[in-house]
């Protein structure tokens, strides 16, 4: 018997555990299946009841302190949206209040999965050679693997024991890989520093693509940091937009400039408050250290958007472990003239701008998540698929033409920047310290060609 054949269509051969199952089920599961199926003979099973607490200090490359396991997450996260018979809501992510997230996992006839389905399908993912990770170091850690998922599957109220498949694979050929690696640059960052010196936190830049799921990325990533008892910041370039006067001022020196009209471009940021913010934020070092974080209200004057009220910025306490720095224009680099003109001679005031982007963001990151995807025309689809469920529901949302004229100055910048960014990775990157996340059109992480 193996356990790397996958079960997916088999049904439930106990009906009446149709909710939320607590860790024993699996820690018990779990020693069944390391006696009877494990081809991995060298590997012990925990006791039932330390199997979600236990860590093998030499066991795998990124074994956990047991202080670092995850604690009972807070009341109030989560997304009811999840839920099939649920309708979508926003939640709050270290204050930052988020738009709906659509079509995160399609709501499809449920399947069955148990620890050794499960492991199988870990195997089988596409993302362990690049973590270096190995099915015997995945046999060894599998119960780490289920309590991370667990505390997905209750942040986004799914039912552990009837996951979609395309609901195992955001968690577990997804979420949790890029979890571990997560840890592991961050084991990496702390080893640089003598004992009794102040650790500065790790910044993880994750560039990728509007709608491709980074914002649902980030926030299971922040989730599961503050579960496992470290703190962490969360930041989006969406934060740094200009304010709404400073915007109109931009918009009139660069008249007839469609990439400059609205925010979003390089240009319509204020550098100086990046800046400040993120050389704030790698100071707090210490219990009691505060510092507010900046926040964007996209829906202010009618939908052109103006920084929030300073008095409604979250605000966050050290030590900081890590800071998650997200947006769709990270890691891009200023190109030649001539390069940029052929795309759209409108780039071509953007690429100017973006050459002070480096100082601004992309030197404080030390980490990069750089999410692929094939073709740039996704983004209109994924947009498009948004704003039709908005409207199903009955909240506002962009018609078909204005998702067209919301992506169309996107575009630009996609085509010109993103074969660079996927060709030499991010602007001043390490390439041992980059992982590359493909992704197909269903947001999934896929095989690299």
């Amino acid at each position: 018997m193996t356990m790397a054949v996958l079960n997916i269509l088999s049904q439930p051969t106990t009906p009446q555990l149709t909710t939320a199952t607590s860790p024993c089920l699996y820690s018990c599961t779990y020693n069944f299946v390391l006696r009877c199926c494990n081809p991995f003979s060298f590997v012990s099973a925990p006791s039932s009841s330390t199997a979600l607490q236990r860590t093998s200090s030499k066991s795998s490359l990124f074994s956990l302190d047991s202080q670092m396991l995850p604690r009972s997450p807070k009341s109030g996260n989560g997304g009811s949206w999840m839920q099939d018979n649920s309708s979508p809501e926003s939640f709050s992510d270290n204050g930052r209040r988020q738009s709906q997230l659509y079509s995160v996992f399609p709501r499809n006839p449920a399947n069955v999965s148990s620890v050794q389905d499960l492991f199988g399908f870990i195997c089988s993912g596409p993302l362990l050679d690049k973590l270096g990770l190995t099915p015997e170091m995945v046999a060894e850690s599998v119960d780490r693997w289920i309590s991370y998922g667990l505390r997905l599957c209750k942040l986004f109220q799914l039912n552990e024991l009837y996951l979609t498949i395309p609901q195992k694979a955001r968690i577990y050929h997804y979420y949790v890989p890029v979890f571990l690696w997560c840890e592991q640059q961050i084991s990496n960052h702390v080893s640089r520093f003598e004992e009794g010196e102040d650790v500065t936190p790790l910044v993880i830049g994750f560039s990728a693509p509007q709608g491709c799921g980074k914002t649902t990325l980030v926030f299971a990533l922040d989730y599961l940091f503050r579960v496992t008892g470290r703190k962490s910041a969360t930041l989006s370039i969406d934060d740094f937009y200009l304010t709404a006067e400073d915007q109109a001022k931009l918009r009139e020196q660069n008249p007839g400039n469609a990439l400059l009209e609205l925010r979003g471009n390089a240009g319509s940021h204020d550098l100086s408050l990046s800046v400040e913010t993120l050389s704030a934020l790698c100071k707090l070092t210490k219990e009691g250290m505060k510092m507010k974080l900046p926040r964007y209200d996209k829906s202010a004057h009618n939908g052109r958007g103006d920084r929030a009220d300073p008095s409604t910025w979250p605000e966050i306490e050290g030590p900081l472990t890590v800071i998650l720095f997200e947006g769709w224009m990270l890691g891009f680099k200023s190109l030649p003239v001539e390069v940029v003109k052929a795309v759209d001679p409108q780039l071509e005031t953007v690429n100017k701008n973006l050459e002070a982007y480096y100082d601004a963001w992309d030197k404080f990151i030390e980490s990069w998540i750089v999410i692929q995807i094939k073709d740039p025309n996704c983004v209109y689809e994924w947009r498009l698929q948004a704003e039709i469920a908005m409207r199903a529901d009955g909240k506002p949302g962009m018609s078909d033409e204005e998702v067209m004229d919301f992506v169309s100055r996107y575009l630009p910048a996609y085509k010109a920047y993103l074969p660079t960014l996927y060709s030499e990775g991010p602007s001043g990157s390490d390439p041992e310290r980059v992982l590359v996340v493909e992704i197909d059109e269903g947001r999934n992480p896929i095989l690299a060609s």
